[in-house]
């Protein structure tokens, strides 16, 4: 049932990415270019994703348990240490840079782009590379 609801919802998000327009590398870099031809329409579908997870997660916090199954993660700490910020940085000069991030990656591979499997491969190799190089440069950070 976990994985039926996981398909679901993983196929409602990637349709809900088409069909706002986020699989599309230019409107990204639109609303990213402040300065120059800004394309606001991300702010729209970024207030239709944090809205109805504000609710779904106080809702979450009146449960004892998941709807299906399991249970709830540890809550995470608040910590900004350095791994976090320069994560961060490096996110969003990829998602500037490229105007993906990693669901409308996925997404955009539905319809053949060879830029979003160009994409998903640097993806995993940054992925696969970033434990190992974290663990060497640990003392450092």
């Amino acid at each position: 049932m976990r994985n039926l609801a996981a398909v679901i919802a993983g196929g409602l998000f990637g349709a809900g990415l088409m069909l706002s327009g986020m699989t599309d590398t230019a409107k990204v870099q639109g609303f990213l270019d402040v300065l120059g031809a800004w394309d606001p329409t991300l702010i729209f579908v970024m207030g239709g994703a944090i809205v109805p997870m504000f609710i779904a997660w106080r809702i979450a916090a009146m449960r004892r348990m998941p709807a299906l199954g399991g249970a709830f993660p540890p809550p995470s700490t608040d910590d900004l240490g350095r791994r976090l910020v320069v994560g961060s940085v490096m996110f969003g000069m990829g998602w500037g840079l490229a105007g993906l991030c990693p669901g409308p990656a996925l997404a955009s591979l539905s319809y053949g782009g060879i830029g979003g499997l160009v994409f998903l491969a640097a993806m995993a190799t940054g992925m696969f590379a970033a434990p190992p190089v974290a663990r060497r440069l640990e003392p450092a950070m």
